[in-house]
């Protein structure tokens, strides 16, 4: 009963507010309002037969990967971008994680994290890295390792060149921008497991493609895909 009345008093000085609207928060809710999580626009395609799942096709024929997942739609001018946005340009790191707990919680109900061994998140350049503080990529996957159980390595794969925004470029140019530039530093951290690569939004998946193709060719068994969100190519 104290503690509770604590939390009140502690909420009306500090009061925490929804990552999406920022309204303020109730007892029970948190990071998101009951609002906002039952209107963001979730895929559910981790519920789908991966032959269903539309997701894959941006795959196939290029790279082998076991899933492809993806939390929420990306709309322009919606909530989602405006989570992505304070998750990468406004220092707000606990809307990757507090979205990947949650992702990661659906994943496990579902039973798809069974086999998933490592997770990894997409790497910035160091020079990215540095002038941001913190991989936005990571935060989503510290979340979902630990719905998931599963241990994460932000330090397995590298980015060896610093590449233009792929904002507008097209899959051809995406790929080109991307192909050379990420290593894998430590074989032995991702060989004979199943690695899920995950990422903060995918779009021709160019990026994850680049990543999984050295994944593989470093000896992982297998490689999946996750990120916080999809957009239309």
């Amino acid at each position: 009963m104290l503690r509770a009345a604590l939390a009140d008093f502690v909420t009306l000085i500090f009061p925490r507010t929804c990552l999406a609207c920022h309204q303020s928060l109730t007892r029970g809710e948190d990071h998101l309002c009951t609002g906002c999580r039952a209107q963001l626009p979730y895929t559910d395609y981790h519920r789908l037969p991966a032959a269903d799942n539309p997701l894959m096709r941006r795959f196939w024929g290029r790279v082998p990967v076991q899933h492809v997942l993806s939390y929420l739609r990306f709309l322009r001018r919606g909530r989602v971008q405006h989570l992505l946005h304070q998750l990468k340009y406004q220092g707000q790191r606990e809307v990757g994680s507090a979205l990947g707990r949650m992702y990661g919680q659906e994943l496990a109900a579902c039973g798809l994290g069974a086999d998933v061994q490592l997770i990894v998140p997409v790497p910035l350049h160091p020079r990215k890295l540095a002038k941001r503080g913190y991989n936005q990529s990571d935060s989503f996957a510290e979340g979902l390792a630990t719905s998931l159980t599963v241990p994460w390595n932000a330090t397995a794969l590298q980015r060896n060149s610093y590449t233009a925004s792929q904002t507008r470029k097209s899959r051809a140019e995406r790929w080109q921008n991307v192909a050379e530039v990420f290593q894998v530093a430590q074989p032995a951290a991702v060989q004979g497991r199943h690695v899920l690569v995950v990422d903060d939004v995918l779009t021709t998946g160019a990026t994850l493609e680049a990543c999984a193709v050295q994944l593989l060719d470093a000896g992982a068994a297998a490689v999946s895909v996750a990120t916080i969100a999809c957009a239309d190519r």
